[in-house]
């Protein structure tokens, strides 16, 4: 098979289409011709070296959309599925052509969804649906901050919240930006190159639950949380450091709860991807490269330019 890896660290250009030999499946997988991959963050640490990876060569990819190619543990030859955990297949991960990925890892892709619409939600979406439900505890009528509106998870939980009966209040750094994360549901979007996010969220009451992408942002996050409210901590795209006010945090009794690896489980995978052929959640698809270009696809991600997913392609 085709797979594009790294063998050493470094720039975009070090990413290479190489043959690979291909997995071989235990019996608990499946095998998957893989058919789209996207981007992610992690991606572009891993290639850099600022995460390093125990053995090189190295194909990146957390999650793949593709073809299963023989019956195997109840999926049919035929059937498209997804994995968000395609970084635990053998094989490689979604960059790869094939993949041999744990039954129980995999959800059906719907008729009238196409593999870049299922993988552009794919990690994202199950990232997002366990912020909001599974840790979040998000119920209907409750107000929630989403941090970083534009991004993949961002998007997503936009449209979840909002699917789910709540106030949805998000951030972004434009007014072009702002008027496409309500045109997803987004019922009010701060401008936090603008304005003051703290102040705004306490003049709303205070936010019940917080989706903090952004980690330097904690304590603004603990400000703007209502009484008794919840901080979920996803991730630190702004530093793993940051300076909270405990006095603050103690008197509004704010739960600040660390997320770890977040994952949703398979079930819930299915759903959104029966929201999505229902026309409900639509994923944000940035652009599309054949996987050939993946460098390319990794400066863009660099840039900080695009809002949603970018997707990876096999032909």
């Amino acid at each position: 098979m085709k797979a594009v890896q790294f063998a050493n660290y470094g720039d975009p250009e070090v990413l290479q289409a190489k043959d690979a030999p291909d997995p071989i499946p235990a019996p608990e997988d499946v095998l998957i011709e893989v058919k789209a991959t996207t981007v992610n963050r992690l991606d572009l640490f891993q290639r850099a070296g600022t995460r390093p990876i125990a053995h090189l060569p190295f194909t990146p990819g957390l999650e793949a959309a593709g073809i299963v190619l023989q019956d195997a543990n109840g999926f049919h030859k035929g059937e498209h599925v997804l994995t968000a955990n395609a970084a635990q297949a053998k094989g490689g991960g979604g960059y790869a052509g094939k993949i041999a990925a744990p039954a129980s890892d995999l959800a059906r892709i719907p008729a009238n969804v196409s593999f870049e619409q299922a993988v552009a939600a794919g990690l994202a979406a199950s990232t997002a649906w366990a912020s909001l439900f599974d840790c979040g505890q998000l119920t209907a009528g409750e107000r929630v901050f989403i941090w970083a509106g534009s991004s993949g998870v961002g998007t997503l939980a936009i449209q979840f919240a909002k699917y789910a009966g709540a106030y949805v209040i998000t951030t972004a750094s434009s007014d072009e930006r702002s008027n496409e994360l309500r045109k997803l549901g987004a019922d009010q979007v701060i401008n936090h190159r603008q304005q003051e996010v703290s102040k705004i969220l306490q003049n709303e009451g205070g936010a019940n639950l917080v989706l903090e992408m952004v980690g330097s942002t904690l304590q603004t996050s603990i400000e703007g949380a209502a009484l008794d409210g919840r901080v979920v901590l996803i991730g630190n795209l702004g530093g793993k450091e940051a300076t909270v006010d405990t006095q603050t945090w103690r008197l509004k009794r704010v739960k600040v709860i660390g997320g770890g690896l977040l994952h949703t489980s398979t079930q819930n995978m299915q759903q959104v991807l029966h929201l999505i052929a229902e026309k409900v959640v639509s994923p944000v698809i940035a652009r599309t490269f054949p996987i050939e270009q993946a460098a390319e696809a990794h400066r863009l991600l660099a840039s900080g330019e695009p809002q949603g997913k970018i997707v990876l392609t096999h032909s």
